[in-house]
């Protein structure tokens, strides 16, 4: 059932196609204002070696996905990708290999990614993990609104509801009771129920180094595209650098989580307690039963089904039609029931 990397094609085109432009200093205002030199001296007790050829302000931060002016980027991979000087770039890493293979003006080579990732994004970005993050509210119709924000008039919000920094709610949408959205995107003609958490912090954890005082900090966003139905006691986490995305058409049952970093498809279809670790990539018309889980970093295909109480640990192809735990075939899962029914009255 392991899908070809050839066959991801559709898959991961759809992920970079819907991903939206959005201004970070919006949500997480710019806390200092650096020039790529002073990187160096920020970190010094992290870096091995350095090379800055030339000066430019850092003002964001860029991912495989999205490559932006005037940031800098954490590269620890090696990955296909077009890497131009006239974009202002500091690529960060820790793995020598990548360090001397890369022909690029401004580079350092540090001791460990997380750890410089975390000084550094905390220094140049206030977000909601930190102690002086502040946002400014009115109280409108029984709901803090935020004076940052922008709710286009025929927008419907309820009671009790916590509408943050940045956030954009299009039109026709409606925010149900009790519902906390910041740190996203919300497109027109979507419905938000009852006690739903979106654009929280996402999951940004470091095995080596752990504990709430050191959080990965998490400075991307959610989109939730037109026409999507999300259901009560939901929680959609928002992306470590970039989007996390639901599709056109979606419709989310009642206590789903989202992790950072998942793109899903249009017309997703989502039964309850379902849960989608981070950087997830689905495809279009996923139909999936409730209680399933999905293992991180996969690639689900177009038009899978996916029965009730699977565990999906691998990257699933296109039309496939899967159950159980491991979740495999539905056939094979349904002849390994049958076959370990009649071996247990043998």
């Amino acid at each position: 059932m392991r899908i070809k990397k050839e066959d991801l094609i559709s898959v991961l085109e759809l992920h970079f196609d819907l991903m939206i432009e959005f201004v970070r200093s919006d949500f997480f205002p710019l806390r200092n204002t650096f020039i790529s030199n002073d990187i160096v001296k920020i970190i010094d007790n992290n870096v091995i070696q350095s090379s800055i050829n030339k000066e430019f302000q850092i003002l964001d931060i860029s991912s495989t996905d999205n490559i932006k002016s005037n940031s800098i980027f954490f590269l620890n991979k090696e990955i296909n990708i077009t890497l131009k000087n006239n974009e202002n770039l500091l690529i960060i890493t820790d793995k020598n290999k990548i360090y001397e293979s890369i022909d690029v003006e401004n580079k350092i080579l540090i001791k460990n990614s997380n750890k410089v990732y975390h000084i550094l994004l905390n220094q140049i970005f206030i977000h909601d993990d930190c102690h002086d993050y502040k946002d400014d509210f009115v109280f409108k119709n029984g709901s803090y609104i935020s004076k940052f924000s922008k709710i286009d008039p025929s927008a419907v919000i309820q009671k009790n509801c916590i509408i943050g920094r940045g956030v954009i709610i299009g039109k026709n949408v409606i925010i149900k009771d009790n519902t906390v959205i910041k740190n996203a995107i919300i497109s027109e003609n979507s419905i938000i129920s009852e006690n739903t958490t979106i654009g929280g912090t996402g999951f940004g954890f470091d095995l080596q180094n752990m504990g709430s005082s050191n959080i990965l900090p998490q400075i991307g966003i959610v989109h939730i595209d037109h026409n999507v139905s999300i259901g009560s006691n939901c929680s959609i986490d928002r992306a470590k650098i970039d989007i996390t995305y639901i599709g056109k058409n979606s419709m989310l049952d009642n206590l789903i989580h989202v992790a950072h970093n998942v793109s899903i498809g249009t017309n997703a279809c989502i039964a309850a307690q379902t849960g989608i670790s981070g950087s997830v990539n689905i495809g279009e018309n996923l139909i999936c039963g409730g209680q399933v889980g999905f293992a991180g970093h996969i690639n689900i295909g177009n038009n899978v089904r996916i029965a009730a109480k699977s565990g999906v640990t691998k990257n699933i192809k296109d039309n496939s039609v899967i159950a159980g735990f491991p979740a495999t075939d539905i056939k094979l899962w349904k002849k390994k029931i049958i076959n370990e029914r009649k071996n247990r009255y043998k």
